[in-house]
């Protein structure tokens, strides 16, 4: 395994002291130009040209920082055709910032893609960290951030959507999922259905921006509240996670039915007790103990 090297201090070092260039992955603001890093002002500075999701959105940020490198367009439509040019250009010795409209790039976008080439071709791949939707959304939610899933969009052909709601009824860990406007209504129909109305969710709106809005309740009064809201701006959803599942109270017949079921399917007495364990309420010894001769 060849490990690319990533401890480049700059742009400018990175491109004199190796052969290839190196691609910045840099974090840029969600809408409060105040979240800018002077690391991430440098870093587009500094390198050769920036690959951008949307060059005219970027502009404006690159004018309002006062930077003038070149950029070029690299977005969802494109990415198939540009990626062999920026590979080219990296192992040509220059280097290149990716960047999104808002956040960090690779997430729910396609600098995931030119990443993951860039890993695939061996050229060093830097983190320049910035604001992310999700986390920042989490972070007031006050639901559980010890353990949570990151899910982007929903699907919206039907089969996918109802297979990503079924998952999201019996998810264990807190989930954060984005949406645009114009589907939220549907979205939180869907995901009352799906986990019930009681299941909290916290849903950020225009996150950082001069209309930031927090609101947290439930999934139920959520829905009324969008049946009588008009959708405006970009949506973060944080949905607790489900309730924990309780394990089934099984008698001591039955027990000794299932571990015969998984002895007869090859395991041992002490592995099939094991697993039994997991699904019961039973420990591992009690279910050992149990005569199965009886």
């Amino acid at each position: 395994m060849t490990i690319a090297p990533n401890s480049a201090p700059d742009a400018t070092t990175d491109a004199s002291s190796n052969a290839w260039g190196t691609l910045y992955v840099v974090g840029t603001p969600i809408g409060n130009l105040e979240d800018m890093t002077f690391r991430a002002v440098r870093i587009l500075q500094e390198v050769d040209a920036i690959a951008a999701e949307d060059t005219r959105h970027t502009a404006r940020l690159l004018q309002h920082f006062q930077i003038t490198t070149p950029q070029l367009s690299y977005h969802q439509h494109n990415r198939t055709r540009q990626t062999p040019k920026i590979l080219a250009r990296l192992t040509g010795g220059q280097s290149i910032a990716v960047v999104t409209d808002a956040g960090m790039p690779g997430i729910s976008d396609p600098g995931g893609d030119l990443v993951a080439a860039c890993v695939a071709a061996e050229i060093a791949v830097v983190p320049v960290p910035g604001v992310s939707a999700s986390v920042t959304a989490l972070s007031v939610s006050g639901l559980d951030s010890d353990r949570f899933a990151f899910d982007g969009f929903l699907p919206t052909k039907n089969k996918d959507r109802r297979a990503a709601l079924d998952r999201l009824a019996t998810e264990q860990r807190t989930t954060i999922l984005y949406e645009a406007p114009h589907r939220i209504r549907q979205t939180l129909s869907d995901l009352a259905v799906a986990c019930g109305e009681a299941r909290q969710i916290a849903i950020g709106r225009e996150l950082t921006k001069r209309y930031e809005e927090i609101w947290r309740g439930s999934l139920g009064e959520a829905v009324a509240l969008y049946e009588s809201r008009k959708p405006q701006g970009e949506f973060t959803l944080t949905i607790a996670a489900a309730p924990p599942v309780a394990a089934p109270v099984l008698s001591e017949e039955e027990l000794k039915v299932e571990l015969r079921r998984l002895i007869a399917g090859g395991l041992s007495r002490s592995q099939a007790c094991r697993e039994l364990a997991q699904h019961t309420q039973q420990s591992r010894r009690e279910l050992y103990q149990l005569d199965l001769e009886s």
